[in-house]
């Protein structure tokens, strides 16, 4: 595999101007430098399965009373995804040029025990698994990556598990559940408690985790209280970067949900008179503002506010009834962010 060059200058943004440092099976591996990522990629596969890992039968987790198990079936896969498909900035009025594909890890939504894909479209982020307090998630997971040869895990923030179910990678004390090989499948079982109400990401934490995110395999969760009414429209928006190191592609992409410039990230719509929930989510190594204009809502201290901040993997929720009919952007402000591509549309009827 031929590496583009990388520079100091065409890394700036992914980690404050600092190589992309990975330690996979033992070795320090540095992204950004030239012939980086095949170098990543073969020493993720191969790291060999820890002897911890093998799959012990766990008894089935029970929901809490009034709960339910909400299985979802999710597979990961490498597939071909163009960041700017529109080919033009529909904010700027600019077309777009140069090479713009890259080789993206995705999770994808499938049908009960995987008989097909449970929509016709893949997608950055994964499919957003809901909830309500005193439910269990069960996710059926399986590796279908045949390309990159590595295991890749799920492991989620906000819900509650023991250490089978963290779908982290821990060298030799790894469980079962950090180390899910090509072909192989795994479930989860995850317990929504009352701590876990919110917005949450989940995301690959196997041998080569910090990569992997960076290419896509992350989504979200959201659990809500038991019988709580959901809102009207829910969406779920991801601000990341994709940097030449993780696409072999010539310049750095500021997204949201895989995609740059407005016309290609999300357009995102509402009714006046709906409640409207946008859960930001941070999911790279930088700090991240979420402003739509025209709208200002309250945080959970109460106050009024239209841009607040999110870390890695931190998670902001604006909700209100929305009132304010119109053609509005929504993007990061650092500007250095959303004069790069991410920034989108958010197109409210009467």
């Amino acid at each position: 595999m031929t590496e583009l060059p990388s520079s100091r200058r065409s890394f700036l943004g992914v980690a404050g101007g600092a190589a992309l440092l990975c330690t996979i099976g033992g070795k320090k591996v540095d992204i950004s430098a030239p012939g980086g990522l095949a170098r990543a990629d073969a020493a993720a596969a191969g790291v060999r399965r820890p002897r911890a890992a093998a799959a012990e039968a766990v008894p089935q987790i029970q929901p809490a009373p009034g709960g339910t198990r909400r299985e979802y079936w999710v597979q990961a896969d490498t597939v071909r995804w163009a960041i700017t498909p529109s080919r033009r900035d529909d904010w700027h009025n600019r077309r777009l040029s140069g090479r713009n594909a890259y080789t993206a890890y995705v999770y994808r939504l499938m049908t009960p025990g995987f008989a097909g894909y449970g929509t016709a479209y893949r997608s950055v982020p994964g499919p957003t698994l809901t909830a309500e307090v005193g439910d269990v998630l069960v996710v059926h997971f399986r590796n279908a990556d045949r390309k990159l040869g590595q295991a890749v895990t799920m492991h989620p923030h906000g819900v509650r598990y023991n250490p089978e179910y963290d779908g982290a990678y821990m060298g030799e004390y790894t469980r079962a559940g950090g180390f899910i090989a090509p072909g192989e499948t795994f479930t989860y079982q995850w317990e929504c408690t009352p701590q876990s109400v919110g917005a949450w990401p989940y995301h690959d934490h196997g041998p080569n985790h910090t990569l992997n995110t960076f290419r896509g395999l992350f989504g979200a969760i959201i659990v809500r209280p038991r019988g709580a009414k959901p809102p009207d429209r829910v969406y779920t928006l991801f601000a990341h970067q994709l940097p030449p190191p993780v696409t072999r592609l010539q310049e750095t992409f500021h997204c949201i949900n895989g995609r740059a410039y407005a016309g290609n990230t999300p357009t995102l719509k509402a009714r006046v008179g709906e409640d409207v929930e946008f859960n930001a989510f941070g999911m790279d190594s930088n700090f991240h503002t979420f402003h739509i204009h025209g709208h200002r809502w309250r945080d959970p201290a109460g106050a009024f506010t239209d841009n607040p901040a999110m870390g890695p993997n931190e998670c902001v929720t604006a909700r209100f009834v929305e009132d304010n009919p119109g053609r509005w952007l929504y993007h990061c402000h650092v500007f250095s962010h959303q004069d790069a591509g991410m920034a989108g549309w958010y197109v409210v009827d009467p």
